[in-house]
């Protein structure tokens, strides 16, 4: 490999890393591709970068006709999704500046680096580097930190029955787990203690350790733990609740597993199976344990019970 192309791939690499990002955005890919953003060719300064609009296809063009790598078709959503995804994410480069609102699967969709990283790519190698550098993260960060405020941002808030509050990841069941906490909670355990809730991200995101040892209950970290436990105070009822989305509802074995896991000298075990709607519910009814309960958010006002004649009779 010409020594020229070795050494340019090489200084976008540092820089890479230099800005915070992970091996899989610093590696010889994501190289060859800034290097296409700034228009960086191997026998070219630093100092003389740019900012071109370009595609994804034109990147790498500009990586097989400058730097001698001709990478596969299917390498172009490689380069997309693992490269300039993160590179927008991170704040170093942007999607569409020309027409913001150009669609999502337009093939006329540009990149562009932004002003602040061109300062710093075209200060590589001189005296300025350094401050150009401290200026860069503290006005945009690293990818990690972007991500983590993305993260945070894209938190479901949940108010606890105490009055405070947990944030839960988008994922998964937990929208619904968001219903079961604020809408099933105040119905049937008013005045409840939380003593678990699982994150799709996060498996213990409230754990009352302290709750569990009064009850003689040993959590193990890596069992299946249900989505919600909470105690029934008034009635000394530890209610036991799973979210049903895309995995099933307490059916019999499971009935059984979480009767071993939770269960305590000093309270009774309530079974409750979450759906966000009927349409769901109908999909398991079949699965249902008997001696459980059933909750439905769009009609948060009941429940049903798979008990038998326990609850056989003329209702006020």
């Amino acid at each position: 490999m010409n020594h020229q192309i070795t050494q340019r791939i090489s200084e976008a690499q540092w820089i890479l890393k230099e800005l915070g990002f992970p091996p899989a955005q610093s590696n010889e890919r994501s190289a060859l591709a800034f290097l296409a953003l700034l228009d960086v060719k191997p026998d070219m300064p630093w100092a003389a970068a740019s900012t071109p609009l370009r595609g994804i296809t034109e990147m790498m063009k500009f990586m097989r006709v400058h730097y001698g790598k001709d990478y596969a078709p299917n390498t172009r959503e490689r380069v997309r999704r693992q490269t300039i995804h993160q590179f927008c994410a991170a704040g170093l480069a942007t999607k569409n500046p020309d027409d913001p609102d150009r669609p999502t699967n337009s093939g006329k969709t540009v990149y562009q680096v932004n002003g602040i990283a061109w300062t710093l790519a075209k200060a590589h190698g001189t005296d300025a580097w350094s401050e150009r550098l401290d200026t860069y993260l503290e006005r945009v960060g690293t990818l990690a930190d972007q991500l983590e405020r993305q993260r945070r941002l894209r938190r479901i808030p949940v108010r606890l029955p105490d009055g405070n509050s947990v944030d839960l990841s988008l994922g998964g069941q937990n929208p619904l787990i968001k219903e079961i906490i604020q809408g099933f909670c105040p119905r049937f355990t008013p005045g409840g203690a939380v003593w678990y809730i699982g994150d799709a991200d996060e498996k213990f995101a409230v754990y009352d350790k302290n709750a569990f040892v009064r009850a003689r209950i040993s959590v193990p970290h890596h069992g299946k733990m249900p989505d919600v436990i909470v105690e029934h105070v008034d009635e000394s009822w530890l209610v036991v609740v799973e979210a049903v989305t895309s995995h099933g509802p307490i059916d019999p074995k499971r009935r059984a597993e979480l009767d071993q896991l939770l269960q305590s000298s000093r309270l009774e075990l309530v079974f409750v199976t979450a759906f966000s709607d009927r349409a769901t519910f109908r999909q398991y009814v079949a699965d249902i344990a008997w001696e459980t309960e059933v909750w439905i958010a769009e009609s948060p006002d009941h429940l049903i019970h798979f008990d038998g004649s326990k609850f056989l009779g003329p209702y006020d």
